[in-house]
């Protein structure tokens, strides 16, 4: 019976090995996948690798091209996402920035905060609205410290590693040419009322907005340093500043146009020192651009020393037509994608759709970073301004229900694995699939199945490969462990 027991045993190790030998190039790995469709969020699927030969790849990634490296995932702070936060219960509102900021969660590593007001403020304001104050006397971020730094310091406690970057949208008022924080007047489509600017103050061109005397370039650049240091002193740390938001851009909410050479002009001349003297370690970079045109960067980057100053260039909306010139004429240039498209509330998977377009481009494309907009709306969406705009969290304030948008779990599939330090990797050709390269070895392939119907797709990863089934309209996210 012994021999009878050792020999089957023999004889099953003689079949696994033979097996092995035959699979073991495709399955010698473990492969984990987790897909959303409209009506199934964030599923682990079991029953996905498919027993047949490989056949040619339909996609092919290549691990020993390493391309640039992650710097961050995330969203923006604004002060309308803490007041629909507000509405909640503690514990409520801590389960969201669980879901947003966790390693279970959607583990964010980076987001951005307006330097001011944005269109998602609750009203005009600056860290300093006394006019001519050049020696930033009365500069201060009290009204800061009341809703944006609390808004912060929650998501500190779950990740404390967050990279946290600020923008203004306008200057303080009184340093723009039309003293007034909006380009033109009038409201956002229906909106009941508008910004009260006086029409003879508009300016509907790319002209510098900004008053271009050297009292005020200074007061300026000084402002951002006290910008800097306020933000370090209340315990939120910022590892970047971008001197403008949208430099291209005449809206009826906060905002203010640069000349590429003006721009240039203030970072070489008066910021760049300025940070330099004040000895502080967070970085300048160019943006946000909205441009399309390439040569508006390469007027700045190419002017004088300004270059040695910029860490980097963000770029959003417009801008993603200049960044393929960018990334090709300045390839050691860090690259961040600042703004995702905001959308109209609809709040669907037409949104998840146009989103993951603009991520395989961006990081097709050199960027190291990207950036949702709100990460937190009340029910209607809307800015001080009257525009209805997506987010990833809905809070209803009266009934205090909070949903989670496709687009939330399109980001999820991307920053709950990739992190700072990874790396994207070349792949073949194609607008639905791209790949990164964790620390640990891990592979991770992200595919969108915008087919409608269950697909089975053939990966090579390396010198190994797969097959696996995803399901209709889905986001799909693959990890490869060797």
């Amino acid at each position: 019976m012994i021999e009878n027991g050792f020999y089957r045993q023999s004889l099953k190790l003689i079949v696994l090995s033979v097996l092995m030998s035959v699979f073991g190039k495709t399955y010698s790995q473990k492969v984990d996948l987790t897909y959303t469709i409209s009506s199934k969020r964030w599923v682990k699927a079991k029953k996905f690798l498919q027993k047949d030969n490989v056949a040619t790849p339909d996609i092919t990634i290549y691990t020993d091209s390493l391309l640039q490296k992650v710097d961050g995932v995330g969203g923006a702070f604004n002060e309308l996402g803490w007041d629909a936060l507000s509405a909640l219960s503690k514990e409520e509102s801590k389960q969201v920035f669980k879901d947003l900021f966790s390693k279970e969660g959607a583990n964010f590593s980076m987001c951005r905060i307006p330097l001011g007001a944005s269109d998602y403020a609750l009203s005009y304001y600056s860290s300093n609205d006394v006019p001519e104050d050049f020696e930033m006397r009365d500069f201060n971020i009290d009204r800061d410290k009341y809703i944006l730094i609390p808004y912060l310091k929650e998501a500190l406690k779950v990740n404390p590693d967050l990279q946290i970057w600020a923008s203004p949208w306008s200057p303080p008022a009184w340093m723009k040419v039309n003293e007034h924080y909006a380009m033109r007047s009038g409201n956002f489509e229906n909106a009941k009322e508008g910004n009260k600017m006086n029409s003879g103050a508009e300016i509907n061109n790319n002209a510098t907005a900004f008053k271009m005397q050297e009292r005020y370039l200074k007061a300026y650049a000084l402002y951002f340093s006290k910008f800097v240091k306020s933000y370090e002193e209340a315990g939120v740390p910022l590892f970047a500043i971008m001197p403008q938001n949208e430099v291209a851009y005449q809206p009826n909410w906060p905002s203010c146009t640069w000349r590429p050479e003006d721009m240039a002009y203030f970072i070489n001349d008066f910021l760049g020192p300025q940070f330099k003297s004040d000895q502080l370690n967070t970085e300048i970079w160019l943006g946000t651009v909205n441009s399309s045109d390439p040569n508006y960067v390469k007027t700045i980057l190419e002017y004088k020393s300004t270059a040695s100053y910029i860490s980097g260039a963000g770029f959003q909306w417009g801008g993603a037509k200049a960044i393929p010139n960018v990334h090709q004429n300045f390839p050691d240039l860090k690259l961040m994608q600042t703004e995702n498209k905001c959308g109209e509330h609809e709040n669907d998977w037409t949104s998840v759709e146009r989103s993951w377009k603009d991520i395989v481009h961006y990081f097709s494309n050199g960027s190291g970073s990207y950036m949702y907009w709100n990460m937190v709306l009340d029910e209607t969406g809307k800015s001080a301004w009257g525009w209805p705009q997506n987010s990833m969290v809905i809070v209803d304030k009266a009934s205090k229900k909070v949903t989670y948008t496709d687009e939330f779990y399109l980001f999820k599939h991307l920053s709950h694995f990739v992190q700072p330090g990874d790396h994207f990797l070349k792949s073949s050709k194609g607008k639905n699939h791209i790949a990164f390269q964790l620390k640990d070895g891990r592979v991770v392939v992200l595919v969108y199945n915008s087919k409608e119907a269950k697909d089975t797709l053939n990966l090579k990863i390396g010198s190994k490969s797969v097959s696996v089934s995803v399901e209709a309209k889905s986001i799909n996210t693959i990890v490869f462990t060797e």
